[in-house]
């Protein structure tokens, strides 16, 4: 599957669209998480705990977003783009999205 965050794909022409197509994950911390990534934010610096979650959250992202571009048809997918959200004080969200489409094969 080809995923960029681009309209085109060089080299290859767009034979058909599929639709939008997105990708979400809800993730918390656990408690023991929280804790430690509130005494870090007290001196400041990176909280590796969130840096850490947000990564691994932004994969599973994409893999479903992959998963669903897959299951409509679709071989690429174009103009990707991340979007994130808190939901209360101890979930983010995390959503990949863009436009599922058939690519002609390279010439």
């Amino acid at each position: 599957m080809i995923v960029v965050t681009t309209e085109n794909v060089h080299g290859r022409q767009v034979r058909d669209v599929k639709g939008q197509v997105f990708g979400v994950v809800v993730r918390s911390r656990g408690i023991g998480g929280n804790l430690m990534a509130g005494l870090r934010s007290i001196v400041g610096g990176e909280i590796h705990e969130y840096t850490q979650m947000l990564e691994e959250a932004r994969r599973h992202a994409l893999d479903r977003l992959v998963q669903n571009a897959t299951a409509m048809g679709a071989n690429a997918v174009v103009m990707m783009r991340f979007d994130s959200a808190e939901i209360g004080q101890t979930m983010s969200e995390i959503v990949a999205y863009g436009t599922a489409v058939v690519l002609d094969p390279p010439a």
